[in-house]
Parts: C-alpha cells; sequence; structure tokens
C-alpha cells in the first residue's frame, strides 16, 4: 500500500510529525460501526505501533496500517487536504472513499 499526500496535506501535517515522536496510521475504524464491513478511514497520529501494524512507504510520510484492513483499500492512494473545509479526503484513482477524513491527533 502507498500513499501519496498532496503539498495541502503535508503542510499541514508537518507540524504533527516534525519532532519525529508521532507517526501516521492509516485505520479502517470500526468502532460504533457493529460490523467490520461498515468501517469508515480514518487518519491517527500514534506515538508508537502496535504488533498488528505493518509500516507502508508514503510520499513523503511513511505510514502504519493493519494488514487485516488491507483488503479495504487500493495499493494506490492519495490524501488530500482543503483549508477552505478545513478537511481532509481520501481517494485512489477508482473512487473517493471519503471527503471528511477523520484526523484523529490523540
Amino acid at each position: 500500500m502507498h500513499i501519496s499526500f498532496s503539498k495541502a496535506a503535508v503542510a499541514y501535517l508537518s507540524p504533527y510529525l516534525s519532532s519525529g515522536e508521532k507517526q501516521l496510521k492509516l485505520l479502517h475504524d470500526t468502532e460504533g460501526c457493529g460490523c467490520v464491513m461498515s468501517g469508515v478511514p480514518a487518519l491517527q497520529l500514534v506515538q508508537e505501533s502496535t504488533v498488528d501494524d505493518r509500516m507502508a512507504e508514503g510520499d513523503p510520510f511513511p505510514f502504519l496500517y493493519e494488514p487485516r484492513h488491507e483488503v479495504f483499500f487500493e495499493p494506490e492512494l492519495r490524501i488530500d487536504y482543503s483549508s477552505d473545509r478545513n478537511a481532509f479526503s481520501l481517494k485512489s484513482d477508482s473512487q473517493i472513499y471519503t471527503l471528511n477524513l477523520r484526523f484523529i491527533k490523540s
């Protein structure tokens, strides 16, 4: 899996990642959904990886993800940030996953 981050997304995320203390993680968030098939994508800042995480290459940020959720995403993804809407979007060449990608800072 690979994510390309737009210039706007890089500008927004860089201050959170510049110290090297936190990493990005692409989630398939199922909390409150009742079923893994009803999950929604989210982007989370984490202090460290878990035993379930795998590191993937991104441009320019590497990111973590859980291989069991890889089936919900295409191999090539793009994350953009809109300052007008104060929101991230997650897309691929074939679909728009969400125009309101949740960014979890905790």
